[in-house]
């Protein structure tokens, strides 16, 4: 099989020659510390681990008003940026984690008019070097991989435009105003991503990224996200199969309780299930069977040990029960690898699905 039947195959929650294999990676992991251990530098690890997905593309600017950034404060350490949905963000320069919620412009729905109205229009300005990601995808299908394109969607805009300590609880208290908000992000994606497609060619799948979840269960009730939330993720998977397409959900935490919600809206595969925050792929898997395929779980604490034994005791037992249980499951690591990680360690962990992962 090449990488894209595989891929496909998976995704169609049926059983191919081996288990799937992607992953993301914390920046610093590749770029400052594994060149120190092996790892060619500037190299890119969907090429170099030959994984089977590629990322083509799809990401475009979707704040109210593209390619505002503008440096607040900043040091060698970090800086803060006020941008184009008139959020204030700090962040780090040198390493990842998630970004300190400084400020927030758009806080109540007597502000949302002016971010609004940007919103309606086709703005082509947008996606970027359509030529660009046509020949990307080109070339990684030359290769026989299987290629995505990738956004955020509703759950976390409301979270960069708003701001957790304002959207979450408008989402019982402002429900009008949010429902608004996510109706016109679906429309905005529905025509940027109609011309993208036109103009760029299409993926074989759609990966959205939404963080539903912390470590103690979801950010709000299943009932709360059933019917603020998920609605508009469900008219987006539509669109996206309208198109033949596939879609992967990205979504931290622990999300056990959003799962039948996940299944209902159409999401063909779940990723990473954080084993950090409880989450198990094979009790998981016992659950809801080929209902959805599965991507992650490789819980990354033992894996920074960089003991093999404690490796082993990871990855091993999850991938005979998956395969035992003919589960339709892709190797990845519960969100992203660290640079606790050694090199060694991961090409270790690789040999194991070689070795454990044939179907």
């Amino acid at each position: 099989m090449t990488s894209r039947e595989r891929v496909q195959t998976l995704l169609r929650k049926e059983i191919p020659d081996r288990m799937g294999l992607y992953e993301h990676f914390w920046g610093e992991t590749l770029r400052d510390y594994w060149p120190n251990q092996g790892y060619p530098k500037d190299a890119n690890p969907e090429e170099y681990f030959d994984y089977d997905i590629q990322g083509c593309g799809g990401w475009f600017d979707t704040a109210p008003f593209p390619g505002v950034k503008e440096i607040v404060k900043e040091t060698e350490e970090w800086q803060v940026i006020r941008d184009g949905r008139g959020s204030t963000m700090k962040t780090w320069k040198k390493k990842s984690g998630t970004p300190e919620h400084v400020g927030f412009d758009l806080t109540t729905p007597e502000k949302w008019p002016k971010y609004r109205e940007p919103l309606m229009a086709v703005n082509k300005a947008r996606l970027g070097d359509l030529e660009a990601i046509r020949k990307k995808m080109d070339a990684a299908r030359e290769k026989g991989k299987f290629v995505v394109f990738g956004n955020l969607f509703v759950y976390e805009l409301m979270r960069a435009t708003i701001g957790d300590e304002h959207f979450l609880p408008s989402l019982l208290l402002e429900k009008e105003w949010l429902h608004d908000f996510c109706q016109v992000y679906l429309d905005m994606y529905k025509r940027h991503y109609e011309i993208l497609f036109r103009e760029a060619g299409l993926p074989d799948g759609f990966w959205i990224y939404e963080d539903f979840g912390y470590n103690k269960g979801l950010f709000c009730s299943p009932g709360t996200l059933a019917e603020m939330v998920m609605p508009y993720e469900k008219m987006l998977v539509s669109f996206f199969k309208d198109y033949g397409l596939p879609v992967i959900l990205h979504t931290c935490g622990d999300i056990r309780q959003a799962i039948p919600l996940i299944i209902d809206a159409g999401f063909d595969c779940l990723q990473p299930m954080e084993a950090k925050a409880g989450c198990d792929v094979v009790t998981i898997a016992r659950e809801f069977g080929r209902k959805i395929s599965y991507m992650g779980n490789v819980n990354v604490v033992p894996l920074s040990t960089n003991d093999r034994s404690q490796v082993d005791a990871e990855i091993i037992p999850k991938l005979k029960a998956l395969k035992e249980m003919r589960i339709p499951y892709f190797f990845h690591s519960d969100h992203s690898v660290p640079p606790s990680i050694n090199f060694d360690t991961y090409r270790y962990a690789l040999d194991l699905l070689r070795e454990h992962g044939m179907y």
